[in-house]
């Protein structure tokens, strides 16, 4: 498939996502915290098709979130992009073909997300440290997230290596004669 076509898509999955994100999970929440799906998004592209296109649909996806729900522009697209280059890093070490590796990354950058938020909102807008309602909603979010991902992994594994045949091409240069 051609990667414009690809592109397009990732944009419509992450139109999906905050429709999903701000109506169905406003429902479905535990103590008021409900996923982020953004993060496994994010997460997903720079683990399968690199960390240069991670961090740059992690910044962009990340700065229009944050234009959408009216927070303050940039945290959002710093912590997505962040998380995109994770992604491609941890490409080159673990195996993404295992849930366990899957779930244990996915925890990894769910806490990298949320305390890098966490300390920016704390030394931007001079918030006090409520280490325990922050370790509650984290603990709660990576649940959530957890349990997305090992019921969406086979989808996840499907799409991702469709990503990955798309923008990991072989860039080796031969001839025929």
């Amino acid at each position: 498939m051609k990667k414009g076509f690809i592109t397009f898509i990732l944009i419509i999955i992450f139109l999906i996502i905050y429709l999903l994100q701000s109506n169905l999970f406003s429902w479905f929440n535990l103590a008021g915290v409900k996923p982020n799906l953004f993060i496994i998004f994010i997460f997903i592209i720079g683990l399968f098709s690199g960390e240069s296109r991670g961090i740059t649909l992690g910044i962009i996806l990340g700065i229009s979130l944050d234009f959408f729900i009216g927070k303050s522009i940039g945290i959002s697209g710093i912590m997505l992009g962040i998380i995109g280059f994770l992604g491609g890093y941890l490409d080159k070490n673990f195996s993404k073909d295992s849930r366990f590796t899957m779930i244990i990354m996915i925890i990894i950058s769910t806490c990298l997300y949320e305390v890098g938020s966490y300390l920016f909102n704390y030394i931007v807008n001079n918030a006090n440290i409520e280490l325990s309602m922050f370790l509650k909603i984290l603990v709660i979010e990576n649940f959530f997230n957890i349990m997305i991902t090992i019921i969406l992994y086979p989808i996840i594994i499907k799409l991702g290596y469709k990503l990955e045949k798309t923008f990991k091409e072989n860039k080796i240069l031969t001839r025929y004669f």
